[in-house]
Formats: structure tokens, sequence, C-alpha cells
């Protein structure tokens, strides 16, 4: 790796495109270094993890309107169109809006995979995007499906470097704002770009996906799920304006009128970027992990914990039995997801899906009281309307621990926690202590997730919405994905089970 020094420039410095963030970025884009077979299996694993939660979200409404939006916008000239999730692979798309609308099905149920440090992400986010221009062009320029992993393995590359060095929450800004580089940056890798033509579009994309965080504070809303899946699609247009020759905002990161002077750290601001080095292997998909239960990452090691609270302590089921329970664990966890937050929505058995899914006190209460997770059944108003799963949800609170906070922030992937440790108050003075550092699901947890996990999540979550034969298809495919020529970059996509979506109203709009 090399450390990139990034500050504001005035105007007056002519800060030389060469020194730029954005151009260091095209320049890891546009190295061809080869992808090593750890890398390459892990790209497929997470094409086969997006796929999953895809399939378990076909019939959701956010999902539904994104997918009637993209069919809005049939296949656009210069090259074959893009498939949309659900849908057969002949039925395309223009591929901006197919990144739309499978950004979307992707997103919806926070089910996919993640990286935490200086910020959080979803680096799964870069596939749909990348995807929909590999199966637009495959034809026209003979992409395969190896060309297809460089790109994906440059769009984790990126967005992960991104989030390790330049904190965007701190300022309210959201994450998204790493996606729409990392995207442009794959799409680079993939269409084989020039420096020049991915720097244009790597500034316009950041340019035209910075936001408030406000869609993840307070009653979280539909937006959640479209956020990325809008940064893909900006990300998109991008690259194509890029190629006929248009130029982005410059410095976008160092000027000084730029996002660092702006909307992050300010005039003053600098950060330190590590790249990979021209000929290194892009391998920050291995430092990224999926999920296990449908819920924001810092869940995923409560609900573990909760789950194991359940089958030991019988005594914590017994309604009223418990006073008092009191999460220590890192700063982000406490104030995004936890009481810190400061957001009653967090214990109102009336909200929405998306703001129950950032209320650790909510999904610790479900999850020790049923002994496990669902990403349907545990989030239904009923489940979250029962009278004792209330009274023991306003009993939990949140609070720092320094120590968890440090560890979340640790570049040492042995002591790298997301989890923290819980004091449990019982009426009859008994008191239970227990901790977890990583989910089960971690590549340190308990049961960490390799292809067979992978498998298993995409079987159970599609059996509902796809026949036997289209599983097995697409994971046959999948699986393939590095022998794959032009022609089968279509069926990177998954269809419904016949009558299913055709029986659903979609709602109506401008398009």
């Amino acid at each position: 790796m090399q450390l990139h020094h990034v500050r504001v420039h005035k105007s007056d410095e002519n800060l030389a495109r060469e020194d730029q963030l954005a151009w260091k970025i095209a320049e890891v884009a546009a190295d061809p270094a080869l992808v090593s077979e750890e890398v390459t299996e892990m790209v497929i694993n997470r094409v086969i993890d997006n796929a999953s939660v895809a399939a378990a979200s076909l019939t959701r409404r956010p999902v539904i309107a994104a997918r009637s939006q993209a069919l809005a916008h049939p296949r656009s000239n210069g090259g074959d169109g893009a498939t949309v999730f659900g849908l057969a692979p002949a039925r395309r798309v223009s591929p901006e809006w197919a990144a739309w609308a499978n950004g979307v099905a992707v997103r919806e149920l926070d089910y996919h995979d993640t990286f935490l440090a200086a910020e959080y992400s979803h680096p799964g986010d870069n596939i749909p995007p990348i995807t929909a221009v590999a199966q637009h062009l495959a034809a026209s320029r003979g992409l395969t499906g190896s060309d297809l992993i460089r790109g994906i393995a440059t769009g984790y590359e990126i967005q992960i470097d991104l989030v390790k060095s330049i904190s965007l929450h701190a300022h309210k800004i959201d994450h998204v704002a790493h996606l729409g580089p990392s995207v442009a940056a794959g799409i680079g890798t993939l269409l084989g770009l020039d420096k020049e033509t991915i720097f244009q579009a790597v500034g316009q994309a950041l340019h035209t996906t910075t936001a408030t965080r406000q869609s993840r504070k307070g009653e979280i809303s539909s937006w959640k799920a479209h956020a990325p899946a809008f940064a893909g699609k900006m990300a998109v247009e991008a690259v194509d304006r890029a190629l006929r020759g248009e130029t982005s905002p410059t410095p976008i990161y160092e000027g000084e009128d730029g996002v660092i002077a702006w909307l992050l750290d300010g005039p003053d601001g600098s950060y330190d970027v590590s790249l990979p080095k021209a000929g290194s292997i892009k391998r920050a998909i291995l430092d990224s992990y999926t999920k296990e239960h449908s819920a924001e990452y810092q869940a995923q090691a409560w609900i573990d914990l909760a789950r194991k609270l359940h089958n030991e302590h019988p005594e914590l089921l017994v309604a009223g039995a418990i006073t008092s329970v009191v999460i220590h664990t890192s700063h982000h966890t406490h104030y995004v997801i936890g009481s810190g937050a400061n957001d009653p929505q967090k214990y109102d058995p009336t909200a929405s899906r998306e703001t129950l899914d950032h209320s650790i006190p909510y999904i610790f209460t479900v999850a020790l009281q049923d002994g496990s997770w669902n990403h349907v059944d545990s989030y239904s108003p009923e489940r979250a309307g029962r009278p004792d799963t209330i009274a023991l949800w306003q009993t939990v609170t949140t609070t720092e621990d320094k120590e968890w906070t440090r560890r979340y922030h640790s570049l040492d992937p042995a002591e790298k926690a997301f989890g923290g440790r819980v004091e449990i108050e019982l009426a009859n003075g008994t008191r239970i202590v227990d901790e977890i550092a990583v989910a089960d699901a971690h590549p340190l947890g308990a049961r960490p997730f390799a292809r067979a996990e992978y498998i298993n999540k995409f079987r159970t979550l599609a059996a509902p919405v796809m026949e036997a034969s289209e599983i097995e298809r697409f994971l046959a495919l999948a699986q393939r994905l590095p022998e794959l020529g032009a022609a089968e970059l279509g069926g990177l996509t998954i269809v419904a089970k016949p009558g299913l979506l055709s029986s659903i109203t979609a709602p109506i709009g401008i398009f």
C-alpha cells in the first residue's frame, strides 16, 4: 500500500492533477494488476450473497417501486441493456436504471456485506451498477466474467480504502459519498478505461452523491435502501459523461470549495489515504464481512449473544424478571443504533422496519426473547407490539465503553471488534454479565461464513420466490464467474416464480 496525504489547497496553489486523490484512485483503477484466486472466490461469494437478499426483497414495496421505474426505461442505445432482478434475462433496461432497481433490491433488507472503520459501508453495493454496465456492454466490448471480477475487486478496494481513512458520519454526511467514486472506479477497471477518463468520472460521481445522514436518523424511511442505489446510478451516468469528454469539478476533494473544505474537516482538514501500489493485488474485499441476520451490522454480534443468553439462562425469559439491561459498546453502536442517538423512535413499537433495524434495544430484546432472528417475523408489527416485548424493550439502554470503541477502530484484525458487554439486572438481585467481540458469522467468529454458508443463505431466502431449478441455475452460473463469456453475463440475475411479480400492482409515477 502507498500512503497519500490529502489536504485542502487554495485555488492559487494550483494542485497538480497527478497529486489529487481522484487521480490516485484513477491510477489504481487503471492498473491491470492480476486478481488473486482468494479474491476471485470472495467476489463469487458476494455475488451470491447479493442475490440472496435481493430475492428476499422482490415483493417488498420499495423494490417494487424501483423495479417499476426501471421498466419504464427500456434498453438504451449503445448496448444490449441490463437485467432486472426477478425478471427473465431477456427483459432488459437501460444500465443505470438496472443499477437503480437491483441496488434497491440488494439494500432493502440491510442484509448483505459490511465494512466498518473510520466510516461505515456496504461494499456489496458496488456489485449491481458494475454488473449492469458489464451486461449492457458485454457483446460490444467482449467483456467476460473475469473482467467483471476485476471491476468488482476495484470497487471494493476503493470504497474500503476510503472508509478506512475518511470519516463522513462525523460531519453528518451519508456513507454513500464513498460509494459513488468506488463504483466509477470499478466501472473504469471493467471497461479498461484510461486514467483521465476515470479521474473525471470519479470527480463527477463524488460531486453528485454527497448527502446528509438524515436518511439514517430519527424516523428512518425507505430512502435508506434507495440511497446507495442512487449513488450507483449516478456513477454509471458519470462514467458515461466522462467517456463523452465531459469534465468534473477539480480538485473535487482538495479544492478550496471542495468536499473536504465544506463538507468534512474544513479548510484545515487533511487525511492520509492508503491505496494499492502499482501492480498490487486489490485484496480489500477480504477485509469485509457479510451478515447472518437482517439488521444493521453492529447488531449482528448482539443477536448472537442474545441467542446464547436465551439458551443458557431460561430465568431471563420469565415476564418481569429483568429490571434493566445495559449494553456497553462502541461509540458507533451507542450513538447510531443505541440509546445515545436520543431517537425516541428506537423505542416505538409502531416505528418503521427501517427504524427498528437501527435500534439495538429492540433487536436485543426480540432476539433474547425468541432465541432467533428472522428477516420478516422479527420486524412484524405484531412482534414489535407484544406487551412483554415493549416492557422489556424499555429497560434496555446502551453506553459507550472506551475500550470497545478503541477495538472498533483498531487496524489489527485480530482485535477489531463490533460487540461489547451486556449487564442484566434481575428483580431477585441476580446479575448476569456476558460479552461478545464479533458476530458468529465473522471470519473470527464462532461459525465463519464460507461458500457453503453463502449458498445456504441463498437457497433459504430464494426458496419462497424462485423455482428450485432457477435457484440451482443461478448458483451454478455464479460459481463459474471467472469462466463466463460475454453471452453468459446476462444470466447473472435471478428470475421469480411464474406469475409472482406480474400479480403485483406496481405504483404509478411520472415515467
